[in-house]
């Protein structure tokens, strides 16, 4: 396979006081805050430290909030799944760990691969549906034997060719899916016997303070075939993790009130520290974020207390899409239709003697979930659907490779750029359709699973959909313009304000939220483009609305008559792959206050980054394959991004 390297022109950064910024920049900065007086409070004296944190590992004693920030993926199947076993992946667990430390290892295709740069911290979450059932047919395990289920499903996997293994496939794939279907492996060691191989890799990799391991499965609920899939995380390490026995299956449950029981009894039986991702709204049918039950039931204050304390987190954005929102669902967002994919739905559609949907459903993406939520805390008391959100990317290569010029593809079939030619999932042509997405970005104190773990609980995290932006985002009622320019930024935001994952409550009389933003680009990516804060909220007259503002951007464009900020241009070369930074900045950071501030109404803020535009891997395939970029029915450039967790305002 021909490699090819955007090549960027890399503006020198360097490090101070924690922002990066370039030589010039850096000189301006020293030069505003020279005459500057030191950050206050509203008590006129000088800003009080953050509480004491305990935490059990620390090489920064003297830091007492989060300082840093991780960058990893909490979605990551291998062979392990029997969706990616028997489509041809061979690699195991403990590839993935090696990939994603950035070691080299042999693909499912026999090609040399490595991340361009480590990862921070990963959780192999393959399918809890008859768990390493590849694995196990290939070492002929003697509990597959002893059942009729396992003779035939061994027969006709034969040798492992591509057409024994899709025929293996077909009958594992109609079993699991066979509502009321029984797992046919309950009962035997196989299924405990490979979660113990997977907790044991994870142990192998945890390197606190480097790298971080984490435990954990994929629970893969899917009634009449749309996703209501989750991700669960364990805090603890493998002498916790094994006494579950095995994970818990779409054999034992389809219901997420079931999983969350299930969750309870593990908690209580054990003592492990869990929570769950909810991932692919944007496949699910309008079912992931229901105003009902998947019974049918209205939804309840219980319902809601619970789905907050085992969900906090959500995937905004992964391989199959972006589910940030729809342009049917936001039509004045002009950035709305990034990464948009409905394939699988409407195969799913079809497969049923349904009408191929032509408009997205309500529970179906992040913002209106938001929106909902305002609305359901009215009448409920607690929002079900105040989550924090995150990217990964759910590659079922064991590759966790969410780089546009480094991208592994969805499954083993389809890793290289000639294999993408071919439609692999049901009703798709090809497989370009799918997104070189996405990472999970921490704010932690170090790089281990308690410091990670604890971020993610308290919402302390953002999505990108690859680069390693850096992004800050405080609100509060206190906040300057000058704080955007602080040598501290990060202690003027925890001492005056909340972080993202925070609410605020009870606005002072006259007064309007500020938020505090810094926005950092990946030094070896793109220049940014633009920050802005969308705003959600819940009306006098009971109705939800969202609104889009510009709040800092590069160059000197000036917001038109139309309300619009004019676009920043192009450097993308659609001949060679490549891009320059001419454009866009390096940093963006500004304080800003809502200029539509209701203290009366329920409202949520999060922060949405974009880059300058740059290529799409497709557009790098179609010149590796010598085509036009036209045969793989997508753009050839994209704005890459990252959302922030939101910030809430409850009255």
């Amino acid at each position: 396979m021909k490699k090819i390297n955007c090549s960027t022109a890399l503006t020198t950064i360097i490090a101070i006081s924690g922002l990066l910024l370039t030589p010039a920049q850096a000189q301006e900065r020293v030069k505003s805050l020279a005459g500057s007086p030191p950050p206050q409070n509203v008590s006129g004296g000088d800003i009080p430290p953050p509480p004491d944190r305990q935490i059990e590992y620390s090489p920064y004693p003297e830091v007492d909030y989060p300082d840093q920030v991780f960058f990893g993926d909490t979605h990551l199947h291998t062979a392990y799944s029997a969706d990616a076993g028997l489509a041809m992946a061979t690699t195991t667990p403990d590839d993935a760990f090696r990939f994603a430390k950035g070691e080299t290892v042999t693909s499912s295709q026999g090609l040399r691969a490595r991340l361009q740069r480590p990862y921070d911290f990963l959780v192999v979450t393959d399918h809890a549906e008859n768990l390493g059932v590849a694995i196990a047919l290939e070492e002929k395990d003697p509990v597959l034997q002893e059942i009729e289920w396992g003779k035939d499903l061994q027969q006709r996997f034969g040798g492992g060719s591509l057409d024994e293994r899709a025929s293996a496939y077909e009958l594992w794939f109609g079993t699991v899916n066979t509502p009321g279907a029984e797992d046919p492996t309950a009962e035997t060691e196989m299924g405990s016997d490979m979660w113990k191989r997977m907790t044991q890799a994870a142990e192998d990799h945890n390197d606190p303070g480097q790298f971080t391991a984490f435990i954990g499965f994929e629970w893969t609920s899917g009634p009449d075939g749309n996703n209501l899939h989750r991700n669960i995380i364990f805090r603890d390490g493998k002498d916790i993790a094994d006494q579950i026995g095995q994970p818990f299956s779409a054999y034992d449950s389809d219901d997420p009130e079931e999983f969350w029981t299930w969750m309870e009894g593990v908690q209580r039986r054990t003592g492990a520290q869990i929570f769950a991702i909810p991932h692919n709204g944007n496949l699910s049918n309008g079912l992931m974020f229901d105003d009902v039950t998947l019974s049918g039931d209205p939804l309840t204050r219980a319902y809601a207390e619970r789905r907050q304390k085992w969900e906090p987190i959500y995937e905004v954005t992964q391989i199959k899409g972006d589910s940030e929102t729809h342009p049917l669902q936001s039509p004045n967002d002009e950035f709305a239709d990034f990464a948009t994919y409905d394939h699988l739905l409407d195969a799913a559609a079809a497969a049923r003697g349904e009408a191929v949907r032509q408009v997205v459903k309500e529970g179906d993406y992040a913002r209106r979930a938001l929106r909902v939520g305002l609305d359901l805390e009215q009448s409920l008391g607690v929002n079900p659907f105040k989550f924090g959100l995150i990217g990964s990317t759910d590659s079922h290569s064991t590759m966790a490779s969410a780089e546009e010029n480094n991208f592994w593809g969805k499954f083993a079939l389809d890793s290289t750029p000639s294999a993408r030619t071919v439609g692999t999932l049901p009703g798709t042509e090809n497989m370009f359709g799918m997104s070189a997405a996405g990472l999970a970005a921490v704010w932690a104190e170090e790089n281990t699973r308690a410091s990670i773990f604890e971020a993610f609980q308290r919402k302390e995290v953002y999505a990108t959909s690859g680069p390693r932006i850096a992004l800050r985002f405080f609100g509060g009622f206190d906040f300057i313009d000058a704080d955007a320019s602080s040598r501290e930024l990060a202690k003027v935001g925890y001492a005056r304000g909340v972080p993202m994952g925070g609410a605020l409550t009870a606005a002072p009389a006259g007064q309007a939220p500020g938020f505090l933003i810094h926005a950092v680009k990946d030094p070896k990516e793109a220049n940014l483009d633009r920050v802005q804060v969308v705003k959600g909220w819940l009306g006098s007259d009971g109705e939800t609305h969202e609104k889009i503002y510009d709040v800092a951007w590069s160059g000197n464009r000036q917001i038109g008559a139309d309300g619009k900020l004019p676009a920043v241009g192009s450097t993308v070369n659609l001949d060679t792959g490549t891009y320059t930074n001419d454009i866009g900045t390096a940093e963006l950071a500004k304080v800003w206050h809502d200029p539509d501030f209701d203290p009366d109404q329920r409202a949520f803020y999060y922060v949405r980054v974009l880059q300058i535009p740059t290529p799409r891997y497709s557009l790098l395939d179609a010149i590796a394959l010598q085509i036009d970029n036209a045969e793989t029915g997508q753009v050839a450039s994209i704005q890459e991004r990252a959302y922030s967790s939101p910030i809430w305002y409850t009255p």
